[in-house]
């Protein structure tokens, strides 16, 4: 029985698509750190700047992914490769970062907020 070749994703096609994951999502964490250092200035307005390309780019990242994730309900045949393992680590881990970023922002607000007081 033979395949249709329409039907399956070539290891080329799902490495572009890990590289951008990876790419967007990496660009989102070096973004986030960047905003851990305005928070530390109690920059919160630049801060909440960073946070908000971050979650930009942490977007464009899904976009990749939710190609992958349309093409495979769509039926189209997706072999698992150990570079969309770590692209979807590296997304996941950035998401969660995210996360903590802005609950950081948050805290460090009220903190500048009671030396205030």
């Amino acid at each position: 029985m033979t395949q249709d070749i329409e039907k399956v994703m070539s290891s080329e096609e799902i490495q572009v698509a890990a590289f951008e994951i990876i790419l967007n999502s990496g660009n989102a964490r070096t973004t986030i750190h960047k905003s851990f250092a305005a928070m530390r200035k109690s920059d919160f307005s630049h801060a909440e700047q960073l946070l908000t390309k971050a979650n930009e780019e942490i977007l464009q990242a899904h976009k990749s992914q939710t190609a992958l994730l349309k093409d495979y309900a769509g039926g189209k045949k997706i072999e698992m490769e150990i570079i969309m393992v770590h692209a979807q680590d590296h997304l996941m881990t950035t998401m969660t970062l995210l996360e903590v970023a802005q609950e950081m922002k948050y805290l460090y607000e009220q903190i500048a907020q009671n030396i205030k007081n």
